[in-house]
This record gives C-alpha cells, structure tokens and sequence, in this order.
C-alpha cells in the first residue's frame, strides 16, 4: 500500500460512526497502552488508520485532551508511518465568528494553544506553538464544501475570561482539545498535519456549553461519517498522484 493515513480521534461516539464507513476492522495497539486502532486497508488505494484515544481505566470515560492525544499520535507515528496525519473530531465554534451547528471547519493556516500562557522571554510563542498544517488544506476545504480557520486547543470545555482575550488575539475560530498536541507530535516526527472538526456548541450562545455538546454530539458524529471519508479519499487521491 503506498500511502498512509493515520486519523486520530479521542471519543467513541464520535469514530464509530467513522469506522463503520470506512469498513475499519480492530488491529492490536500497543499492549501497555489504552488506545484502540482501526485499519480500512484500500480507501481510495490508500490504508487508512483510525486511532481512538481510549478509555480512563479509573474513571470510564473517553480519553479526551492533550496528555491522550500525544500518546495515541506518538505511538501512531512510531507503528505506522503515516504519510500525514488528521486530526478528526467535533468541536465548539463562536456566533460572533458566524459558525452555525453542524459546519465543517479544516485547519489554517495553523493550530495554536490558548490556556499554555506562558509569560517568559522565548516562552510565550511555544506555549501558543503555532504548528502549521498541511498545504493543501485549503484545497481539501474546498473539496468538503467546509470552512477554514484557526484551531485553538485547552484542556477545558468551557471559556474562561482570559482564555476569551486570547482567543480573540489569536484569531481562534474553532476552539477543541486535541488538535495542537497532535500537531505538535507530528512537527517532531516530521509528518504533514490537518484537522477536520465539526461544530456541536457555540461558544458564545447563552445556553451552556455542556448541554448544547450534549445535545449534539451524535448529530455531529454522524457528519464527520461523511467527511472524514471523503478526507481520506481526497488525501490519497493527493498524495498519491
């Protein structure tokens, strides 16, 4: 197979309405490790990975942030050297940025951290990190009939004042928890990088944050079952002419 895609992804409910599409069966992850690896082995003659996260032994739930995301990436990178590497998942966006419910965003020109503030001389620009994406995203969100926009990463659902104005400084327009540690991964191990998310909350709409990605999550779940297929197809189509 001469091209790889590796898709990483931190929900259960979100991939596997994915892995279902793409006909992934489960392959062996590493053994000391909670990440579960699904491989579609012909997408568009190419073999697609799907990487979940996992699941918190101690608590039951999803592993979603920055800590699960590098290792799931690493581990990814380290087994199969994937050609690029996609960042799929829902995500919050902002009225004021006039994202709707449902809308499809790929990552540009880069995905950045808006809570690793770190106010030292040499520190602030890596704490932002500012990886850049692949670059041919812009043709890929056209392809999706998607938006473009600046990715912004935290360990936190919700928007505290603070990570409000530097939101706003860094021109975040899709705000979620994983993308730039992954991003990060990938500028380490040398690999072409993109996000692909989905909206399933407005940051700046009066009902909260949780009950709106509560309500829908499985809405957006089953819509990226439509675009991270049609990613990989248009990935494997580009990379491989």
């Amino acid at each position: 197979m001469g091209v790889t895609i590796a898709v990483v992804m931190a929900m259960r409910a979100e991939a596997a309405p994915v892995i279902a599409g793409l006909g992934a069966h489960e392959v062996s992850s590493p053994a000391a490790l909670p990440h579960r690896w699904y491989v579609a082995d012909d997408v568009g003659g190419a073999r697609v990975v799907i990487a979940v996260n996992g699941v918190d032994a101690r608590h039951g739930v999803d592993l979603i942030g920055t800590e699960p995301a590098v290792m799931n990436t690493t581990a990814v990178c380290a087994a199969f050297s994937p050609d690029v590497v996609v960042s799929a998942g829902t995500a919050g966006g902002w009225m004021h940025a006039n994202a709707e419910v449902g809308d499809v965003y790929v990552s540009w020109p880069h995905v950045v951290r808006h809570d690793r503030r770190i106010d030292l001389d040499g520190l602030r620009e890596y704490g932002i990190g500012r990886h850049e994406v692949w670059d041919g995203a812009a043709d890929l969100a056209a392809h999706l009939g998607a938006r473009l926009g600046v990715v912004t990463t935290s360990n936190a659902l919700d928007e505290s004042d603070i990570d409000r104005d530097w939101i706003l400084d860094l021109r975040g327009e899709v705000k979620e928890m994983e993308a730039a540690a992954v991003a990060w991964v990938c500028e380490v191990h040398g690999v072409p990088f993109v996000a692909v998310k989905t909206i399933t909350d407005l940051v700046d709409h009066p009902a909260p944050t949780a009950e709106q990605f509560s309500a829908n999550l499985s809405a957006a779940s089953t819509r990226l079952a439509d675009v991270v297929p049609a990613s990989v197809r248009y990935l494997a189509d580009r990379l491989g002419s």
